[in-house]
């Protein structure tokens, strides 16, 4: 290795070791998003599936608290982990695809300074497995492509079967393999051997674990997720919403290196297939995505798995791209600065509101909250508390400051092993939203109900958040079988 090559590596691990240091002490810092709150309650009760995805993020962050603690660090440790080891492989991926050190290290930069990377990287839901286990695929697969060993392949039949278990949107990546094989000569002669069938064995088997655990609970998850594919009333302008917001996370300047080395790789299918790679295995997901965006939104960060094989044809497109290298290093400057800018807002945490806008609102006062329920719970003489929504049951727990038996009072479902056990026939606390809770609807389950006053949650002096409480008694349903009925117009959601 050259001197110069040489120094380009360590840049490189000193790229990943930095940015893994700065993702942790924010995963330390930042408070948990009401979904990160709410995997956390899985990580108790450790299955092979639950309400909302497969079981991976629970396990992760079931070993993140064991080495870690119960705390904001604990739950994400794996997903920061997790972001630095699929930085190291996209700078492989990028090796393997022929590029040179310093075009690795541009990867590698390059998918840090992708906003969904650069702030999310450190967030906690099912996203960032199923990212870290798409990436690894993904190298194993260019792998065998540089002259590896076809054994890989059973790698990657692993690699992809986790990523299913991690989150469904993985199983495109089935159909996106073999759509590269087809597009070369050299793809279709692999589909001669065993081994791409062998991978797809080893998948499925591990998947099978998944479905083995939805056929014996109803098929649970298959049905609250599937139940999004149908789709319902035409709405355009959200395909235009993801299109551009997409481009925006993803960095204007990598997307549009991106654009230009896709159609490079469509070009060059025939003699070289490995650029189409990253691009193909993508493709089928991303169709979907821009379906879906027909009648729905699509969330943000749904398509991050894609993030980094786009990041590598970009890399390995920009020095037939004609943009100045003076421009790209200023795109990658500012958004590394916006990234850095915003996770060192959401950590500080006396970060003040921007006017009426309170960028981290979410996230703000649940510690302050819970204290005050506890108030409110001594003073109504409540032995228990419900809410209607999951996010603010999960956000509560997670602060360790509620002293009774909490349950959410709809959507059962989702707490088949749920070991908090209310007395019912003692008074209850109701608490949630404002928005979400009408007197009348708390009412039709419950036969005694009585305003217990209204409680903040936000910044001091800035924008806040107002929850309503109810002192409630004699449910009318069972609350732990079926919760309360949740079609009660827009009270109970």
């Amino acid at each position: 290795m050259s001197d110069r090559a040489l120094a380009t590596s360590n840049k490189l691990a000193w790229l990943i070791a930095g940015a893994t240091v700065i993702r942790l002490l924010a995963a330390r810092w930042i408070p948990l998003t009401e979904d990160e709150a709410y995997y956390r309650l899985w990580a108790q009760h450790l299955h092979l599936g639950y309400y909302d995805h497969p079981p991976m993020i629970a396990w992760w962050i079931r070993l993140g608290t064991t080495l870690a603690g119960d705390n904001p660090l604990g739950v994400r440790l794996l997903p920061a982990l997790g972001a630095g080891l699929a930085t190291a492989l996209v700078a492989s991926i990028t090796g393997l695809f022929g590029g040179d050190p310093a075009t690795r290290f541009r990867a590698a930069l390059w998918y840090n300074a992708t906003t969904t990377i650069g702030v999310g990287g450190i967030i906690a839901t099912p996203d960032a497995p199923a990212t870290l286990f798409w990436v690894l695929t993904l190298w194993t697969l260019a792998r065998v492509w540089a002259g590896g060993s076809p054994r890989w392949w059973l790698a990657a039949g692993a690699f992809a079967g986790l990523a299913c278990i991690s989150k469904y949107s993985a199983l495109f990546l089935g159909p996106g393999i073999l759509l590269w094989l087809v597009a070369s000569q050299r793809g279709r002669k692999s589909l001669a051997t065993p081994w791409p069938w062998l991978a797809g064995v080893v998948a499925g088997a591990i998947f099978s674990s998944n479905l083995i655990w939805n056929a014996q609970h109803h098929w649970l998850t298959f049905a609250k997720q599937f139940g999004r594919v149908a789709p319902s009333h035409l709405q355009p302008a959200h395909l235009l919403e993801f299109l551009i917001f997409q481009a925006l996370l993803l960095n204007p300047m990598i997307t549009v290196l991106a654009r230009r080395g896709a159609i490079r790789a469509w070009q060059d299918r025939q003699a070289d297939a490995a650029l189409a790679l990253p691009l193909l295995t993508a493709l089928p997901f991303s169709l979907y995505l821009m379906f879906h965006s027909l009648h729905d939104r699509v969330q943000a960060h749904w398509p991050v798995p894609l993030f980094a094989g786009f990041v590598i044809v970009a890399a390995l497109s920009v020095e037939a791209s004609g943009i100045p290298d003076r421009v790209r290093r200023g795109f990658i400057a500012f958004t590394l600065v916006v990234s850095g800018l915003a996770l060192a807002y959401g950590a500080f945490p006396g970060a003040i509101a921007i006017g009426k806008l309170d960028l981290i609102q979410p996230l703000r006062g649940w510690p302050t909250l819970a204290n005050d329920i506890e108030t409110v719970r001594a003073r109504e003489g409540a032995q228990w508390i419900g809410t209607a929504n999951y996010g603010a049951y999960a956000q509560l727990a997670a602060t360790h400051r509620i002293h009774a038996p909490m349950i959410q009072v709809i959507e059962r479902a989702r707490y088949a092993d749920e070991t908090a056990r209310p007395d019912f026939t003692k008074p209850g606390l109701i608490v949630d939203l404002a928005r979400r809770l009408a007197l009348a609807d708390v009412q039709a389950c419950f036969a005694k109900v009585s305003p217990a006053g209204e409680l903040k949650r936000g910044a001091p002096g800035g924008p806040y958040r107002l929850y309503a409480a109810f002192r409630v008694e004699g449910p009318r349903a069972d609350l732990l079988k079926d919760g309360c009925p949740n079609d009660l117009g827009k009270g109970l959601r």
